[in-house]
């Protein structure tokens, strides 16, 4: 077997947005998450609604100024 030519496999921290903190063994050294099994909507078990009100007004203003296209009627 060929030696030194694995990465270093070191003791890590992993921070997640929320605060939980998991101590594991990685290449990288203190990750840092947004989301974890402790915040998951689906571990959790608590539906999170999504701003839908943003996503319209978003999209409304991309495509309010576009010009708009009548067909004729046959």
């Amino acid at each position: 077997m060929k030696t030194d030519i694995h990465p270093r496999y070191e003791e890590t921290t992993i921070s997640c947005a929320c605060g939980h903190v998991y101590n594991t063994r990685s290449t990288r050294r203190d990750l840092k998450i947004g989301i974890c099994a402790a915040c998951h909507p689906f571990f959790t078990g608590e539906q999170k609604f999504v701003d839908t009100a943003g996503r319209i007004e978003k999209f409304s203003r991309r495509y309010s100024s576009a010009p708009t296209v009548r067909r004729k009627k046959l």
